[in-house]
């Protein structure tokens, strides 16, 4: 710029100085503004303006330090729930519980009597007893043996009909012919005789 300038030094009224009165095209240089300008005749003379190409971009500085870590945001909403996943393998079975008590009318056993008479006992309870003789037979409830809920089941096998008698201080029910003391009605006939309450008992089944 500086010697293109100078190629026209011979053009110019006053080279340097502040407001200098210029032809029109000639250069000058105005010491107040540090401008080079044109002139157009007068005083009022413009400046000239000079485009320089732009220099290659310089290297990129290294990164910076991290800064700080900022605040954590907002927890955001829940995603949906994903498909569930395969049943695990069964576990080993627990330990077997204790065995309950004998419910009644649970049969646990039999006694087989072939006499024409008998007696029954406290081990009768939730037994079938079984009468067998050609002749008839008697079977006596005793009183003070069995407690309500027990259970005795009878059942006639031979051709002898049985009939049941109330011990001392025994209350019988039936829907027998005598209802205190009903027979079984035929061989192979059964019924179950129930204590009620103390000493009180009703005899239910195939009975005449």
């Amino acid at each position: 710029m500086t010697s293109r300038l100078q190629n026209r030094r011979d053009t110019a009224a006053n080279w340097t100085s502040n407001n200098p009165t210029l032809a029109a095209g000639e250069i000058g240089y105005e010491t107040d503004t540090t401008k080079f300008k044109i002139g157009d005749g007068t005083t009022a003379w413009s400046s000239l303006a000079y485009a320089y190409a732009a220099g290659a971009t310089g290297p990129t500085g290294a990164t910076g330090a991290t800064g700080a870590t900022g605040p954590t945001g907002a927890t955001g909403a829940t995603g949906n729930t994903g498909a569930t996943g395969p049943t695990g393998p069964t576990g080993p079975t627990g330990a077997t519980g204790p065995t309950g008590a004998t419910g009644p009318g649970l049969l646990v056993g039999f006694n087989a009597q072939t006499g024409t008479t008998y007696t029954l006992v406290a081990t009768d309870a939730n037994k079938l007893v079984t009468a067998s003789n050609a002749s008839s037979i008697t079977i006596t409830v005793p009183p003070s043996v069995f407690s309500a809920n027990d259970q005795i089941h009878i059942q006639q096998i031979g051709a002898g009909q049985v009939t049941f008698a109330q011990g001392s201080g025994v209350t019988i029910t039936s829907t027998g012919a005598t209802a205190s003391a009903p027979k079984t009605r035929a061989q192979y006939s059964a019924c179950t005789i129930i204590c009620t309450a103390s000493n009180t008992f009703t005899i239910l089944g195939d009975i005449s």
